[in-house]
């Protein structure tokens, strides 16, 4: 149980595709692989049981009382869950030993995935909670959450931001790094539950963030992957071609496989025809003949 790239398959938090048959996203792009860093949270189910309790506190409840609740939540599931507790164990350690807290004032976490990790750790660590909302509001909360406030003005305190999931940075710098700046704060440092190696860690660099990430999608994991008989040869090598280059290597598939956009097109799943037909009509892949 301790092994947590295990767990990234146990949970299907980590889900690579059948052979031959890449996953639609909601781009219209294909990918060979997708993540679902919140499933660590123990199970799909529970996860999306507390997405569907984060849902219904951002339409009913005042944005202060939210942390608070959600404290609740995530904290049951630690003492209960033996893989959510293994996780965020591993990730209090992975930050204990990668970061000098004396250095951190507060933790934050954005709406609304990274609060699976944020809030609790928060709580473990001992440090004040910064609640970031899409809006650019935020809540700080003390680190046992038994007081939250609205917030306009922290200045220049350090920041560990902790997110979920690290792609291309885009929330980053669409609403994560604004929102503490327009408090006169500052992100010092970022930690990724998982890193997806595309780009996010330089964007944050650029930004004058330190990017830490406890798990990589790699070859290091698609090797795990094969190595445990989750996937074959054939998938081991998409999985290297699409981390080499992701555009390159499914529009070669898409030109292999002219079956699997056509097919695609006329599936009787909705959001499977609709996102290959997003494909077909931007022609995101630069296809001759589409």
């Amino acid at each position: 149980m301790n092994d947590l790239t295990s767990l990234l398959f146990k949970t299907n938090a980590f889900k690579i595709c059948e052979e031959n048959k890449p996953f639609w996203l909601t781009s219209g792009t294909i990918s060979p692989y997708f993540s679902n860093t919140h499933f660590l949270y123990g199970s799909q189910k529970d996860a999306q049981e507390l997405l569907d309790f984060i849902d219904i506190q951002l339409e009913t409840v005042p944005k202060d009382l939210i942390p608070a609740n959600l404290f609740e939540k995530v904290l049951a599931q630690y003492e209960n869950n033996e893989i959510y507790k293994t996780v965020v164990d591993n990730l209090k350690k992975f930050i204990e030993s990668k970061t000098d807290l004396s250095t951190i004032d507060y933790i934050s976490g954005g709406e609304r995935r990274d609060w699976y990790f944020s809030i609790i750790l928060a709580y473990l660590l001992g440090k004040p909670h910064i609640t970031i909302y899409k809006d650019l509001s935020t809540v700080v909360s003390t680190c046992d959450f038994e007081e939250s406030t609205p917030v306009t003005k922290l200045t220049n305190a350090r920041v560990l931001h902790i997110a979920d999931l690290i792609t291309l940075a885009s929330s980053y710098l669409r609403a994560w790094v604004p929102a503490i700046k327009n408090l006169g704060a500052n992100i010092t440092t970022s930690v990724a539950v998982v890193n997806r190696m595309q780009g996010g860690d330089q964007v944050l660099i650029n930004l004058g963030i330190r990017p830490l990430s406890l798990l990589q999608i790699n070859d290091v994991l698609f090797q795990k992957a094969k190595k445990l008989g989750i996937i074959n040869d054939a998938q081991l090598e998409m999985l290297q071609q699409f981390a080499e280059n992701p555009d390159k290597s499914m529009k070669e598939f898409l030109t292999t496989h002219p079956e699997f956009l056509e097919n695609s097109l006329h599936s009787t799943d909705p959001k499977t025809a609709k996102r290959a037909k997003l494909c077909k009509d931007q022609n995101l892949y630069h296809l001759e003949q589409i």
